[in-house]
């Protein structure tokens, strides 16, 4: 006989609270993670924006070791633009999927060159123009390279939102506007580099560390499995 499996239980989301719990996290949250910020070492915009694109399905410390010699390579838009793609594949194909970043970065410099004025656009609306630049690279790039308020949502930011009540989405976009009516828009960015921290620290995805989460009284799946 078949056993039957439940489905797994969904935490109650409730726009109101999920303001309420963000004004009662993020004080314990910016106390715990005070110099949050990107794991990514760039110098500027570009090297923001190839770091980031790079960081697909990569670790920030194999991108961060990838980057520390190919910015000395290509230094400017121009460089990548010009440069054979075969050439940019070797150089990055330990960081993963390196053809399709190969082509995302040299086709993303020729656009740069020749709309931006070999300038990485500052706007999410310019930056989404950019072959193989969605809203997360964008915001990562506002928010760390041009210091605007941005909410980047990787797999820490949804994974983290979920289990804390604070949105009902897993989809990117649909979280990142959930997180913009509910958060202060001066923390955007220092609140998801926060929630990036905390999920690689305590909050994992597949045992958080309910006991020695500092924010646990106040998130809806602390010690429950269920809702993990």
């Amino acid at each position: 006989m078949a056993v039957k499996t439940s489905k797994k239980a969904k935490i109650k989301f409730d726009k109101s609270e999920a303001a309420m719990r963000v004004k009662k996290i993020w004080p314990i949250l910016k106390k715990t993670y005070p110099d949050a910020k990107s794991a990514l070492n760039f110098k500027d915009p570009l090297q923001m924006l190839i770091a980031t694109i790079l960081s697909a399905q990569c670790t920030d410390a194999r991108v961060n070791i990838v980057t520390s010699n190919v910015f000395k390579k290509y230094k400017s838009a121009a460089d990548w633009a010009k440069a054979d793609l075969k050439h940019i594949e070797s150089d990055i194909r330990s960081t993963g999927f390196y053809r399709n970043k190969a082509a995302n970065i040299k086709n993303a410099s020729k656009v740069i060159i020749e709309q931006f004025d070999g300038k990485v656009p500052d706007t999410m609306e310019e930056l989404v123009s950019l072959p193989g630049v969605g809203r997360k690279t964008a915001n990562v790039v506002l928010g760390s390279a041009f210091g605007r308020p941005a909410i980047a949502c990787d797999t820490h930011v949804i994974r983290l939102s979920r289990r804390l009540g604070l949105s009902a989405n897993s989809d990117p976009v649909k979280l990142e506007f959930d997180l913009a009516e509910i958060l202060p828009k001066r923390i955007w960015t220092v609140f998801s580099h926060a929630l990036i921290l905390h999920g690689r620290a305590i909050c994992k995805a597949r045992k958080p560390d309910c006991d020695n989460c500092p924010i646990s009284k106040y998130c809806p799946a602390a010690f429950k499995p269920d809702l993990w």
